[in-house]
């Protein structure tokens, strides 16, 4: 009886995954091609240019401390707690610059996740739209390093899931 349950099981799976159908999607392809893609962007972009503007005044208020430390340093005149103060001062500002520019890379970071998270989920209930109406049983992302072999029965849903969303 267990024989004949085991053969009746491997003889039902293979007609069973004919039965099933494979989607992709160019994942990358339609994330670009939405307008609110475009969008989020131009924010990234344009809070990137705020931080690098801030950053080259803090760079040049730096630049501007070594240039006056320079001036000092051969003059045996200066005392050496001026000196030392003024190197204090280099020291501290760069700290603030190194800061700056790791607290910078973590906000646009931040802003870049915010700002994705609903265009993401926008696509993923557009995928999953096309995959129920298609009758599909797996859509997976058209990335080669994440499907080892695609066969000649899996059909690209790119453009329908483009469709879906209103872009070209």
């Amino acid at each position: 009886m267990f024989k004949k349950l085991l053969i009746a099981i491997v003889i039902a799976l293979p007609l069973s995954a004919f039965a099933q159908k494979f989607g992709t999607v160019d994942l990358g392809q339609v994330f670009e091609a939405m307008p609110e893609s475009t969008a989020m962007r131009t924010q990234i972009t344009d809070a990137s240019k705020k931080y690098e503007d801030e950053f080259m005044k803090l760079k040049e208020e730096m630049n501007k401390l070594y240039t006056d430390f320079q001036a000092i340093q051969n003059d045996p005149a200066t005392p050496e707690s001026i000196k030392e103060r003024r190197m204090q001062e280099i020291s501290d500002k760069e700290q603030k610059l190194q800061q700056f520019h790791a607290t910078a890379q973590q906000e646009l970071e931040a802003l870049s996740q915010r700002l994705s998270a609903p265009i993401q989920q926008k696509l993923l209930e557009a995928i999953k739209s096309v995959g129920q109406e298609g009758g599909y049983t797996f859509v997976l992302p058209n990335d080669p390093g994440l499907i080892l072999y695609a066969g000649s029965d899996v059909t690209d849903l790119t453009a329908q899931v483009k469709a879906k969303l209103g872009i070209q």
